[in-house]
């Protein structure tokens, strides 16, 4: 007799991994209609600079149910402002938006607010093909010898920076915890010391350590674990991608994943689709759901196929494998 055809996972499952895409918070309905199409139920909202605003985003969770998509995480610009992480003057202002917008975050009920601390950063030198298809790549000699250059009128040094993210996070985690919003923070892309004069605080798996010892373990706080990123430190991050997960999944505090690939370690990778990469993403994806991992996982610097400059091919080639993959992980972890 032939085995049973075993019965679907529920996608939508509050213990399952959650599939999605950033999308702006002014998304038309033509672009939520196609999300639908392609199977996703889970979006991190984008608000950029603007200033936020409470009615707006209750919109956009309304309108996104009606194509069955809820709002998991929520990403407001303000963090980046020079202000804040360097210590201008002003900061405590543009801080306070960023609370504002956690606030609204926990108002909602989106469990999950996103920020990086990396003023300075140059993300890629570069595109190239590969198998056809556009995509970002970065040379740290090419990096060095032709873009390199103070970006402001003086060095900061790494010490300097771990100062004013200390101040931001002191200010920023109590509303948080306030709001039953967790922060999840991004590592530094590319994980290199110091860039265009500014010095990078989490280019190692040390430097993840440091910024939840600053955090007093607050539950509150947590990772958004930039595979790609990772995957392009290869042995200086201290931890490879499956050992961060088993270390900092394995405790619950990884909050979102940026499920990215790259063709090789530094000094020279170019960012790929998640099949093309030297990562197995499938084994990245059954180790998440040995830790139970249950957050949110989105593609990111999607590559670009032909005449797809909306990158609609492209994430719907992402989210199809993704998929693919998490309902192996399930079949194979549970």
């Amino acid at each position: 007799m032939p085995s049973p055809i075993p019965t679907p996972v529920d996608e939508n499952a509050s213990n399952n991994i959650k599939i999605g895409h950033q999308i702006k918070w002014d998304a038309s309905d033509n672009d939520l209609l196609f999300y639908q199409q392609i199977g996703m139920r889970w979006v991190q909202m984008s608000w950029g600079r603007e200033t936020p605003n409470l009615d707006q985003m209750h919109q956009l969770q309304k309108r996104l149910l009606k194509y069955d998509i809820q709002i998991y995480s929520g990403r407001h610009d303000a963090y980046h402002s020079l202000k804040i992480q360097l210590n201008q003057p002003g900061r405590d202002e543009d801080i306070e938006t960023f609370a504002t917008f956690i606030r609204f975050l926990g108002e909602l009920n989106i469990p999950l607010c996103v920020y990086d601390f990396h003023p300075a950063n140059t993300y890629t030198t570069h595109r190239v093909t590969r198998r056809g298809y556009s995509a970002r790549a970065f040379d740290l000699e090419k990096f060095h010898t032709e873009i390199e250059k103070n970006k402001f009128d003086r060095e900061y040094p790494v010490e300097e920076i771990w100062e004013n993210y200390t101040y931001f996070i002191n200010a920023i985690l109590p509303v948080a915890e306030e709001a039953n919003v967790t922060l999840a923070l991004h590592p530094d892309d590319p994980p290199v010391a110091i860039m265009n004069g500014v010095g990078k605080i989490v280019t190692h798996y040390e430097g993840y350590r440091r910024a939840e010892e600053i955090s007093n373990g607050s539950k509150n706080w947590g990772l958004l674990f930039c595979v790609g990123t990772w995957s392009e430190g290869g042995e200086q991050m201290g931890k490879n991608v499956l050992e961060m997960i088993e270390d900092f999944g394995g405790r619950g505090k990884i909050a979102e994943i940026h499920f990215r690939n790259v063709s090789a370690t530094m000094p020279y990778f170019e960012e790929t689709f998640p099949d093309d990469g030297y990562v197995d993403m499938s084994q990245v994806m059954n180790a998440l759901r040995k830790v139970n991992f249950d957050g949110l996982i989105i593609p990111d610097h999607i590559p670009i196929f032909v005449e797809d400059n909306n990158t609609r091919a492209g994430l719907a080639y992402c989210i199809s494998y993704m998929r693919a993959l998490l309902r192996q992980a399930n079949k194979e972890v549970g």
